[in-house]
């Protein structure tokens, strides 16, 4: 069982309304410490499923408060050990609830929020990336560009995006979007000059098998979208799951500048369709995801236009994919 230890300050008066709001909530331990300048240490040791449900209670009552802090930790163990307790047949989760089995959304937002920093360290990630799949491409490599997608930091300002958008949080979506560009934009320069220095032979099986869109292409990036979203939300290790989106991103931005750099422009274009369809379809298939894991803003006003914004978002998701795919269709058939 994955368990979360959630510490706050209040003052002495306020620990039986915690007490209050605790009492709907499945809490493994809760106590309150007494603090020599008369306020209580409050610390709330419960299941991560239920993480979201009791920080929001404590949220609305308390953030706007100045002064006020929640903090959430992870709890690697604990001793004596929790063991389950046996679920009555009345007491079977429906199925909607075993769906969002999840972290909770600070949670969440802060480790994608962080992922979807441009640094020095992404865009050095970035550059040697780019410079191992160029090799890959060039030597028509299988083991080079698997190399390249394990060190490609692209993951993270993705999912950013889908969840920026399932949220309608502005910031989010800024700096996901920043990031995203600063990434293609470099990938796509020293693509573009290796392209130009190296001979490219447009017959390479890997160069062929990334100028053009086949439904598989589709498939594998609407899977890479769903399993970020789901690594970040279920708090597993993102680093095989970032090879996967990587895959769908990487190969065909880099291939687009090679052709384009060798000259190649009408291959080059099939290349940048595969990633245009593949970087919609990843995003895509996270937003759905993070609706589907019942993430949502924390009120109701936020909710409200977060549900109008990812309706949007979703409906140019789908659209852009659906004129992507329709126009490489009629070029295929010209």
């Amino acid at each position: 069982m994955t368990l979360r230890l959630i510490e706050m300050v209040v003052p002495v008066q306020d620990g039986e309304v915690i007490l209050a709001l605790l009492k709907d909530h499945k809490v493994l331990e809760h106590r309150q410490i007494r603090l020599s300048d008369g306020d209580v240490l409050v610390r709330i040791l419960l299941d991560a499923v239920q993480s979201e449900a009791v920080l929001d209670l404590l949220g609305a009552r308390y953030a706007g408060i100045a002064g006020n802090r929640v903090v959430i930790l992870a709890v690697e163990a604990t001793l004596p050990r929790d063991e389950p307790e046996p679920v009555k047949a009345s007491e079977q989760a429906k199925p909607e609830e075993k769906l969002h089995e999840r972290i909770s959304r600070e949670e969440l937002y802060e480790d994608i929020k962080d992922a979807a920093r441009c640094t020095r360290v992404y865009l050095a990630m970035v550059v040697l990336s780019t410079i191992v799949a160029a090799v890959g491409l060039y030597y028509s490599s299988v083991a080079i560009i698997v190399g390249a997608m394990v060190i490609a930091p692209l993951l993270g300002p993705n999912v950013a995006l889908s969840l920026g958008t399932t949220l309608g949080d502005l910031s989010l979506l800024h700096r996901a979007i920043s990031t995203m560009l600063v990434g293609i934009a470099t990938t796509m320069v020293l693509s573009v000059i290796i392209g130009v220095v190296l001979q490219v032979d447009p017959a390479s099986p890997e160069l062929v098998s990334r100028n053009g869109v086949g439904l598989g292409d589709i498939v594998v990036a609407l899977a890479s979208g769903c399993a970020g979203a789901l690594a970040f939300t279920t708090g597993v290790s993102t680093t095989l799951i970032g090879v996967m989106v990587a895959v769908a991103l990487l190969p065909p931005l880099v291939a687009f500048g090679l052709f384009l750099g060798g000259g190649h422009p009408a291959l080059a274009m099939g290349a940048l369709s595969l990633f245009l369809v593949n970087l919609i379809s990843v995003n895509l298939a996270g937003v759905t995801t993070f609706l589907l894991q019942g993430i949502h803003p924390a009120n109701l006003w936020e909710k409200d236009q977060a549900k109008k914004a990812t309706h949007i978002a979703l409906k140019l998701w789908v659209t852009l994919l659906a004129a992507l795919i329709g126009l490489i269709l009629l070029f295929q058939k010209s």
